[in-house]
């Protein structure tokens, strides 16, 4: 059976091994063709979006080179007056808009100033960039300045560079219009990027996205969202890209994450320096080598059929002869050695069955040669039993006399140690008296000094608690002069919210009279509209100012409070302190006492402690004397004991040898020769 399942299991293994390796080859020349094939998908979508990238920055160059907006331009950011001004940056409203209609995902357009007094320009009918503080101060202004004149491309914002529409990223130029400096921003629609990406598919949960240099999304991946980090490293070398190593624009290579063996390709856009990359499960590009396997399997279980047939037949040519021979050595194992093999073949089955006859035979004449020596052991055991018998009788005799001898002495010594330890008993624990009461004086005589330095605490405490409750009377009284302070705030701030009130009123009217001196008010017009500006500041501004003094009387009021509950408690740890100062006194009196009564105990324990050393050299005498008779008798009856178990171990040994001839003689008639 060993040797079918043998032959069995060889021929599966073969066959599977190969069917494995093969689908394994299969399925890496799959994956390299998947990966080439998605590359160069993934390539001409970049240069597809180069293509739109390269528009978008021909744009910028429109704006640059448009000598109506550029002049424009410098009238509004010269010294004219206003009504020039706002003539100039209407002019040049029109000329962007006009740009954003002629081009497809072209949101907006904004023009930024870096000097902070000039108003920004922009298409948007609402925007967070319209007050300077809100974009000077951001990384990607920053980054347009200094490129100086060169096209910037911005990281993608989920709500937009407005933050009130729809998620854009954008192109930046810097603009020199004179002394003053301009960032031109183009906002892009990012679903641009999104349907430039639609119709690549690699698999049913593949990753299509757009990633900046810092590995942030510029639009959305599957399980995160625009702005965030990428949860995957890069996988671009930036390094060998800054030295224009061509095998860094593009690539791929098959990674493990997420617990997942992964194709990861990317493509470098040359515009942007923005990276596409297509991340797919290589489970999901080799579904097709499934078929492979099936048929390997197959292959498997027809070999598997195979290997049965050759094994059975193999199997009955070698078995048969080798159970007929485990056959008759069962019979040999019973106890009959006639038996004897008849196969005669010159095979190694011949070679055993002829090497089985010489060994039965051997076997033969062996159990004769040992059933004649059985029955002469047997007489000598006879002999020898009965003559350590006669022998153990006698030892018996004198160990019972030596050991009766031993049990006295015996006593005798064990009374007298038990006497001597209790003597060194007792002088042991009156040591430990000796010191337990000197310890005890040593630790009264502490107490005593600290309850001195305790009474000394106590008075230097009740001294500051005193002090403590003065200074905390004297605070109530200084809160309750701040209460009144910050009324008279309240009411100071109520008169300047009624000035800015008429001030905003005075400049609506000033604002209504300009409208109606038509052009020859325009100036005054601009002037009442920034004191109106200045007005509602100022009121916003005392607004915040009066909740803050709101909040201060409040705190205020819960501080008075406090300090008022924490004044009764100054008086309760007075008289708490002073109770402490009493108890120390008494007890510094009563420890002075028991250091008297301490000194007079440990006297009379030093007199017991001799007359203990004296008894305890009287107990020690004795039980030497009693040790040295008692390993006396123990050595005697020791020799004794010795002397009756060699004797009785003769007897056990005559009749072990007696029993073990009976044994084989009896195993022995079980054989037929």
């Amino acid at each position: 059976m060993k040797l079918f399942i043998i032959f069995f299991l060889c021929i599966v293994i073969l066959v599977g091994v190969t069917g494995y390796f093969s689908f394994i080859k299969s399925k890496a020349i799959i994956t390299t063709k998947m990966a080439g094939a998605t590359q160069q998908t993934v390539e001409q979508a970049g240069d597809k979006l180069d293509l739109i990238f390269t528009s978008f920055e021909s744009t910028t160059f429109d704006v640059l080179t448009d000598t109506e907006l550029t002049d424009n331009l410098e009238i509004y950011s010269s010294e004219s007056d206003a009504y020039e001004k706002l003539t100039a940056s209407k002019k040049v409203l029109e000329k962007l808009t006009k740009k954003i209609y002629g081009k497809t995902g072209l949101t907006n357009i904004h023009l930024l100033p870096t000097d902070p007094k000039l108003g920004p320009i922009t298409t948007a009918s609402a925007s967070k960039l319209e007050l300077p503080e809100k974009y000077v101060k951001e990384p990607w202004f920053e980054k347009s300045v200094k490129a100086d004149g060169a096209v910037t491309w911005v990281e993608t914002k989920q709500k937009g560079y407005t933050e009130l529409g729809k998620p854009t990223f954008a192109a930046s130029r810097l603009l020199k219009i004179g002394d003053k400096r301009f960032v031109l921003l183009l906002e892009i629609d990012s679903q641009i990027l999104v349907d430039g990406l639609a119709k690549i598919k690699i698999g049913k949960t593949s990753d299509i996205i757009i990633l900046s240099r810092e590995n942030k999304l510029i639009i959305p991946a599957k399980s995160q969202k625009i702005e965030e980090v990428y949860h995957i490293p890069s996988i671009v070398d930036f390094n060998k890209l800054a030295a224009d190593d061509p095998a860094a624009v593009s690539g791929n290579k098959t990674a493990t994450i997420d617990r997942k063996k992964q194709l990861l390709v990317y493509k470098n856009m040359a515009t942007s320096g923005w990276t596409i990359e297509a991340i797919a499960p290589v489970s999901e590009l080799v579904e097709e080598t499934s078929q492979i396997a099936k048929a390997t399997w197959v292959i498997a279980f027809i070999a598997a059929l195979i290997a049965c047939l050759v094994g059975y037949f193999v199997a009955r040519m070698i078995g048969r002869p080798l159970i007929i021979l485990r056959n008759l050595m069962r019979e040999g194992e019973q106890g009959n050695l006639t038996v004897r093999t008849h196969h005669n073949s010159k095979d190694e089955i011949g070679q055993l069955s002829t090497s089985f006859n010489q060994m039965m035979e051997q076997i033969t004449n062996l159990v004769k040669q040992t059933n004649q020596s059985a029955s002469d052991v047997l007489t000598t055991a006879g002999h020898l039993l009965h003559s350590s018998n006669q022998t153990a009788i006698s030892a018996r005799e004198i160990a019972q006399a030596t050991e009766e001898i031993a049990n006295g002495a015996s006593s005798l010594a064990m009374d007298a140690e038990r006497g001597s330890g209790l003597t060194n008993d007792i002088a042991l624990q009156m040591k430990q008296v000796v010191e337990g009461n000197t310890n005890m004086g040593v630790s009264a005589t502490e107490v005593q000094k600290a309850s001195q330095q305790g009474t000394i605490y106590m008075e230097e405490l009740t001294i500051k608690t005193t002090a403590t409750e003065i200074m905390t009377r004297s605070m109530v009284e200084k809160v309750e002069h701040l209460k009144n302070s910050t009324s008279s705030i309240r009411k100071i701030l109520d008169v300047l919210n009624d000035m800015t009130q008429q001030t905003n009123i005075l400049s609506l009217n000033a604002t209504i009279e300009a409208a109606r001196a038509g052009d020859a008010g325009r100036g005054f017009m601009v002037v009442a509209d920034e004191i109106r500006k200045l007005a509602e500041q100022s009121k916003h501004n005392i607004g915040i100012v009066g909740t803050i003094t709101v909040t201060i009387q409040k705190e205020i009021d819960e501080t008075v409070s406090v300090l008022s509950e924490a004044y009764p408690m100054f008086q309760e740890q007075i008289k708490s302190v002073k109770d402490a100062e009493l108890i120390f006194t008494q007890v510094q009196t009563r420890m002075g006492g028991f250091v008297e009564q301490l000194s007079s105990v440990t006297g009379s324990i030093l007199l017991l402690d001799e007359s203990q050393h004296i008894l305890t050299d009287a107990m020690t005498n004795v039980s030497a004397v009693s040790e040295q008779s008692s390993a006396t008798s123990q050595e005697v009856a020791s020799l004794s004991n010795e002397q009756l178990n060699v004797s009785q171990g003769l007897v056990k040994l005559s009749e072990e040898l007696e029993n073990l001839s009976h044994s084989l003689q009896d195993t022995l008639s079980k054989f037929r020769i």
